[in-house]
C-alpha cells in the first residue's frame, strides 16, 4: 500500500495539528464520562488522525489528504521508518481507523469497552505525537 494523496504543509504548523488532537482527545474523555460512547469513539479517532498529521508534518512537512483514512497510517509508517514506538503507533492508528465507518455511518452503537479502548489508543498516540513535535526543530 502506498501513502495515498498528500499535501505539503509547513513543518511549523505541526503544533496546530497537535492542538486539534488534544481537543478531540479531551472531548473523547468527556464523552466517555457521560456515557456518550459513539461520540467518544469518533472523537478518539479524530484525535488519532490529527496526532498522526502532527507527526508527519513535524518530521516530513506532509500530511495525508486521501479520502481513504487508512492511507494516513501508511504515510505515518513511511515517515517514521524505524522510529521508536513508530510501528506500534501506526498499528494503533490502523485499529482506530478500522472502526471509523461503523461508528460514523452504521447503526451499530459503540460500547463502553469500544469507547474506553479508543480513548486509551488515542491517548497513547497524542502523547507520542506531543513528544515528536517537542523534539522536532520547527
Amino acid at each position: 500500500m502506498g501513502q495515498g494523496k498528500t499535501v505539503q504543509v509547513r513543518r511549523a504548523e505541526a503544533p496546530l495539528y497537535l492542538d486539534k488532537a488534544t481537543q478531540f482527545l479531551e472531548e473523547a474523555r468527556s464523552g466517555l464520562e457521560a456515557s456518550r460512547y459513539d461520540a467518544t469513539l469518533l472523537n478518539a479517532i479524530h484525535a488519532a488522525i490529527n496526532a498522526s498529521d502532527a507527526v508527519t508534518v513535524a518530521l516530513a512537512g506532509i500530511r495525508s489528504s486521501d479520502p481513504d483514512n487508512q492511507r494516513a497510517s501508511d504515510l505515518l509508517e513511511q515517515v517514521i521508518g524505524g522510529h521508536t514506538h513508530g510501528r506500534e503507533r501506526s498499528r494503533q492508528l490502523r485499529s482506530l481507523l478500522s472502526r471509523k465507518n461503523a461508528v460514523e455511518y452504521e447503526t451499530r452503537k459503540a460500547t463502553a469497552r469500544d469507547a474506553r479502548d479508543g480513548v486509551e489508543r488515542a491517548d497513547r498516540l497524542v502523547g507520542w505525537a506531543r513528544e515528536i513535535v517537542a523534539k522536532a526543530r520547527l
